[in-house]
């Protein structure tokens, strides 16, 4: 059991940051495109006991702006992985599971998430999507996030009998997990 401390610290500390960096790469699309289209943020709400959102003043363009929060959230993240492999560097396998935990999360939100008004896929439904479209897109995705994820264990200790964790990889868990954390709280705070 002692041997699996790591192992469990780098899973849970790594799947909280992934939660919460998930999130925050999505509202960044939200703003992004909300600016690109003319919209105006009176706020984003980012904080580690939170679900985050975007709240804007004006949005001309609510259909691209809404569509902007999934699309950059698996995009930005997918595009540092794929730099990460270009450029051969240790971190790949972290950012490759960042990748795929987006593309899961995002897909299975807008696929099959809620129809709770403020929800991304109830305002999509409202401004003229159909279901199946919503569907398919999360199907993608989530098919895009599993085939990243495949074979990732192995970097987590998972898979091989007394499988081992590289003790840099779970500082560098811990070390994001707790900045990302102390950042929103600075934000909220400022807020």
């Amino acid at each position: 059991m002692k041997d699996r401390i790591p192992q469990m610290a780098l899973i849970l500390s790594f799947g909280v940051f992934c939660w919460l960096m998930m999130q925050v790469v999505h509202e960044i699309g939200h703003v992004v495109f909300a600016w690109l289209t003319g919209g105006v943020v009176e706020k984003v709400v980012l904080h580690p006991l939170a679900i985050s959102r975007t709240d804007l003043i004006s949005n001309p363009h609510p259909l691209l702006q809404v569509w902007g929060g999934p699309l950059f959230g698996i995009a930005l993240p997918t595009g540092f992985w794929a730099l990460a492999r270009l450029r051969r560097m240790s971190t790949t396998p972290l950012f490759r599971v960042f990748a795929g935990f987006c593309c899961i999360a995002n897909g299975l939100y807008i696929g099959f998430g809620t129809n709770t008004p403020g929800a991304d896929s109830h305002i999509m439904l409202s401004l003229g999507c159909r279901r199946w479209q919503l569907v398919i897109f999360g199907a993608a995705m989530l098919g895009l996030g599993l085939w990243l994820l495949n074979g990732m264990g192995k970097h987590f200790g998972i898979g091989e009998p007394g499988g081992k964790v590289s003790h840099c990889l779970l500082l560098l868990s811990l070390s994001l997990l707790a900045a990302v954390i102390v950042v929103e709280l600075v934000i909220t705070a400022l807020a």
